[in-house]
């Protein structure tokens, strides 16, 4: 076996080229990821809403100014890790989705909500609302109304009760500016195809409007409507325009998945695992590379897919039938691999099935332009 590369530390210099680059490392194609982001913002631009990039699935400042085209405003973050961080950075007008009634978590929101100019947090049950309504800031709070369409995951359901009576608490109360209702669609990611897509954003789109109309009807002012999920941002229906939102997060990198789903092509996958051939098995037809599941996750293995979840960059016939812990094993679909394309320390690309884990294995991105790397981005950890 050929000696692993040593990994590059933060002080040390960043390799110049793609092929001396540390592996297994997560690669990010900067011209894909900025016409990824310019894609999202040209949709957003001709439906006259405003573009609330979610930072869930890369957690970088760098990224996250591309996302907000320089502005450094209006985002959503799914941490307080994110949150403190963007803060740190000179972001402003974060959204955090989510409200988490631990004592220290509180803390660091009132910490947010004093110190930036806009800062929002989620809510969804009458719990939340006590416990927000009990933690003291210096200003009222920016509350959006987290709307449960169909996914069935998080939120009010639309059609019940609760809907009217939590938003009037919100609303009723001094201590809270209610600003409007915010629904992840997730339910469009069992979709295929783009006419698919834009008939459930369509739907969900009604869905929401529907409730924003009870509000008004009982005098409670709803603001912003913010609708988020890659797919059916990525394919929009006319009638979104009626939102004044969209927060999509996966679209920065964009993935195997979310070519399956017709989010994007395969030209738009902008993340990348490289990794290098470490190991040779002829008898078994089996190439060892330094990937395994703690570099690329095992996201999509679940789902059985005939040629596996994973594609290996301009190698339709390899395919990556095994994993451990730092080790991956490949083999050749049809016939017998010829090893000597494969030599101890070639490289090969694997596009992940899901960037929004993949990326979450790496604490460093290596960011290119073409062959040259141009940055290394650290995303941040925890919660």
């Amino acid at each position: 076996m050929a000696p692993r590369q040593q990994r590059h530390n933060k002080e040390e210099e960043r390799p110049e080229k793609v092929s001396d680059v540390p592996t297994p490392c997560f690669l990010v194609d900067l011209d894909k990821l900025k016409n990824n982001a310019a894609a999202m913002q040209s949709r957003c631009d001709r439906l006259g809403v405003q573009l609330r990039s979610h930072t869930k699935t890369h957690k970088t400042v760098e990224a996250a100014v591309i996302l907000s085209g320089g502005r450094k405003k209006s985002i959503a973050v799914s941490t307080l890790a994110e949150a403190e961080m963007y803060a740190a950075n000179g972001f402003d007008d974060i959204l955090y989705a989510s409200y988490n009634k631990q004592q220290t978590s509180q803390v660091m929101c009132q910490k947010l909500n004093n110190a930036l100019g806009l800062f929002h947090v989620m809510l969804d049950s009458k719990d939340g609302y006590e416990a927000l309504a009990m933690a003291v800031s210096d200003k009222p709070w920016s509350v959006y109304l987290e709307i449960d369409v169909k996914y069935h995951r998080t939120g009010v359901s639309w059609d019940s009760d609760g809907v009217v009576a939590l938003a009037g608490l919100i609303a009723g109360n001094e201590a809270m500016t209610f600003r409007g209702l915010y629904c992840h669609n997730g339910d469009t990611y069992y979709d295929k195809g783009s006419d698919a897509l834009r008939a459930a954003g369509q739907e969900s789109t009604k869905v929401l409007i529907e409730v924003k109309n009870r509000l008004l009807q009982k005098n409670i002012p709803c603001e912003v409507v913010c609708m988020g999920s890659t797919p059916s941002c990525s394919h929009p229906d006319e009638s979104m325009s009626m939102l004044q939102e969209f927060s999509p997060g996966n679209y920065v990198f964009y993935d195997l998945m979310q070519k399956d789903i017709g989010s994007c092509q395969m030209t738009d996958i902008a993340g990348r695992v490289a990794t290098r051939v470490i190991g040779h098995k002829p008898e078994l037809n089996i190439l060892i590379i330094d990937c395994g599941f703690l570099a690329l996750s095992k996201d999509g293995m679940e789902n059985n897919l005939p040629d596996g979840p994973w594609i290996i960059q301009d190698n339709q016939n390899l395919r990556l039938v095994g994993m451990s812990q730092e080790l991956g094993k490949v083999t050749q679909e049809e016939g017998e691999i010829d090893f000597s394309k494969y030599p101890i320390g070639s490289m090969l690309f694997i596009y992940p099935y899901h960037a929004c884990a993949t990326a979450a294995m790496h604490p460093v991105y290596y960011v290119h332009s073409g062959d040259s790397i141009t940055a290394t981005w650290r995303p941040t950890r925890g919660w």
